[in-house]
């Protein structure tokens, strides 16, 4: 379970120190066992169920992933989370 603060926390972090390897990594050890993986948000296929961010902020998307099973899958589920995807938005690079 990820909770509805600690989603903020993470938003309000990366809002304030970018979305890059060393913001992921520095989450990854404060916010330990949530599990956090970094991309560009067009990376994230429509066919996986979930497409809407449970959170989205100035240059980036946030997801839930749920990995109870053998398989990650994108959730709406905030129970069910496991860890999060922080996808970066390319704004206007094409």
């Amino acid at each position: 379970m990820i909770s509805a603060e600690r989603l903020d926390q993470v938003v309000q972090v990366v809002a304030r120190a970018g979305l890059n390897e060393q913001t992921v990594g520095a989450l990854r050890e404060v916010f330990a066992p949530i599990h956090f993986t970094y991309c560009q948000d067009e990376d994230i296929g429509e066919g996986v169920g979930v497409t809407a961010p449970v959170r989205s902020s100035d240059g980036f998307n946030l997801y839930l992933v749920d990995g109870q099973a053998h398989c990650l899958r994108l959730t709406a589920d905030a129970d069910a989370a496991t860890g999060l995807v922080l996808a970066a938005l390319d704004h206007g690079a094409h």
